[in-house]
């Protein structure tokens, strides 16, 4: 019988009842990079959202040094405003030492205006 062109590169098959499947395998990736919270929303952004994306990624290997990628941009990204924003409404360790509930209330309003921020311009994109 004529090898098929999968078995002339190298491919192999194994018998699965009455069929014949190609045994592949996902090629490796180079670095297990940390993926942090950034990195898991876009994650699941891009299995819902964007699955020829996803599925080119997991395929390539590259998967996870770019949601690492990701994650790291993500997280420049919202500390920066979070610093300018909290200095532009002097939300300060002064505040903080006065006033804790005034200063817990503005930081969190600053935190969750800076990751809206980074959630429409980054993540879900």
């Amino acid at each position: 019988m004529a090898k098929t062109i999968f078995e002339e590169m190298g491919g192999a098959y194994v018998r699965q009842g009455d069929y014949f499947l190609p045994c592949l395998s996902l090629p490796a990736e180079k670095e297990n990079k940390s993926v942090g919270v950034w990195g898991q929303r876009h994650l699941r952004y891009l299995k819902q959202h964007r699955k020829v994306l996803y599925t080119n990624l997991i395929t390539s290997g590259k998967l996870n040094s770019y949601l690492a990628d990701i994650d790291k941009q993500a997280e420049d990204m919202f500390l920066r405003p979070v610093e300018q924003m909290a200095e532009r409404e002097s939300v300060s360790e002064q505040l903080k030492a006065e006033n804790q509930m005034e200063w817990v209330g503005a930081m969190n309003n600053i935190r969750h205006r800076a990751m809206e921020i980074v959630n429409t311009e980054l993540i879900f994109v």
